[in-house]
C-alpha cells in the first residue's frame, strides 16, 4: 500500500510539471515501447553468457516527450535556442518481468553436492513497475530532423526512475526435513553459503539512474520509429529478491534494455 501511495504521489507531480511545461506552449509527444531485458542480478555467475542470455525477459512501456523545439499554442518553431533545438524531456512508464535462475560452473551436471542442488532448485522472477524522466540529448538540430532534412536522428540519454520492485521466490529442493520441501521462508533449503536473510522477496521501492542510447527514424511528419539500448542501475540488491552478500556480490542489481517504440507528435 505504501509503495502505490508513493507512486500515486510521483505520478501527480508528473502531471503538474507536464502542465508547467504545455502551459508554456511546448508540443508534446506520445509512444510505446517493447524490447527484451536482461537482467543481471545475484542469479547465477558474473560476466557469464549463459546466465546473462538465461535471465532474459520482456519490458514494456508508455513514454511521453516534451518537444521545445517546437510550440503547441501557435504551431509554431519557439525561440531558436541550443537547448530548445538539441534536447527532449522523456518522461515514462514502464514495466519489465524476468524470469530468474542460476547458471554456470557451479550447476553444472556433473555437480551433486547439496549445494549445487540447492542452487539448481532456486528459481524466482523479478518484476518491476518504473515511472521517471530522462533527459535526451540530440546531436543534430531537431528542428532539420523534424523538416525531414535527415531520417535517422541519434540520441543520448540521462534520468532518474522511481521503482516499484515485486519480486517472488521458489524452490524445488528436496530438503531432508520432509516439512521443509519447497518452503520458500526456510533458509535450509536454499544455498548453505548465503547468510540467513539473503532471500527475501517481500519487495519495496527504490530510486534508479537511467542512461541510454539510441536513435529516431522518421517514417512519417508526425510519427517517427525509435531504437534505444538502455542501461538501468538500482539502488537496492533486493530487486531480484536475492542479496547474498558474498564477496563476488560487488554491485547492485542492474539491468539491460532493448526496446524498439513508436512515437506520435500530438501537436
Amino acid at each position: 500500500m505504501l509503495n502505490l501511495k508513493r507512486l500515486a504521489s510521483f505520478l501527480c507531480l508528473l502531471a503538474c510539471y507536464q502542465t508547467a511545461f504545455s502551459q508554456l506552449g511546448f508540443s508534446n509527444e506520445i509512444g510505446v515501447i517493447a524490447g527484451p531485458v536482461q537482467f543481471r542480478s545475484d542469479y547465477g555467475v558474473r560476466e557469464n553468457e549463459p546466465t546473462n542470455f538465461g535471465n532474459t525477459g520482456i519490458g514494456i512501456g508508455v513514454v511521453h516527450y516534451i518537444n521545445f523545439a517546437y510550440r503547441a499554442d501557435c504551431n509554431c518553431y519557439s525561440t531558436d535556442t541550443y537547448f530548445n533545438d538539441h534536447f527532449k524531456l522523456r518522461n515514462e512508464i514502464s514495466w519489465n518481468k524476468t524470469k530468474l535462475e542460476h547458471f554456470g560452473e557451479w550447476v553444472q551436471p556433473y555437480r551433486n553436492t547439496p549445494e549445487a542442488n540447492q542452487l539448481r532448485g532456486h528459481k524466482g522472477f523479478a518484476t518491476n513497475l518504473d515511472i521517471g524522466t530522462q533527459l535526451e540529448f540530440f546531436p543534430l538540430s531537431i528542428r532539420s530532423f523534424q523538416g525531414f532534412a535527415y531520417r535517422v536522428a541519434p540520441f543520448i540519454s540521462l534520468g532518474v526512475h522511481y521503482t516499484s520492485f515485486n519480486p517472488k521466490v521458489s524452490t524445488t529442493y528436496a530438503n531432508p526435513d520432509p516439512t521443509a520441501i519447497g518452503d520458500v521462508t526456510d533458509p535450509s533449503n536454499f544455498y548453505s553459503g548465503w547468510e540467513p536473510g539473503s532471500v527475501d522477496a517481500s519487495g519495496g521501492s527504490t530510486f534508479s539512474v537511467v542512461s541510454s542510447i539510441g536513435a529516431r527514424y522518421k517514417i512519417a511528419k508526425l510519427a517517427d520509429l525509435m531504437l534505444d539500448l538502455r542501461w538501468q542501475y538500482y539502488f537496492n540488491d533486493l530487486v531480484d529478491g536475492l542479496d547474498h552478500q558474498l564477496p563476488s556480490n560487488k554491485h547492485n542489481d542492474w539491468l539491460v534494455w532493448l526496446n524498439f517504440g513508436y512515437i506520435y507528435y500530438l501537436d
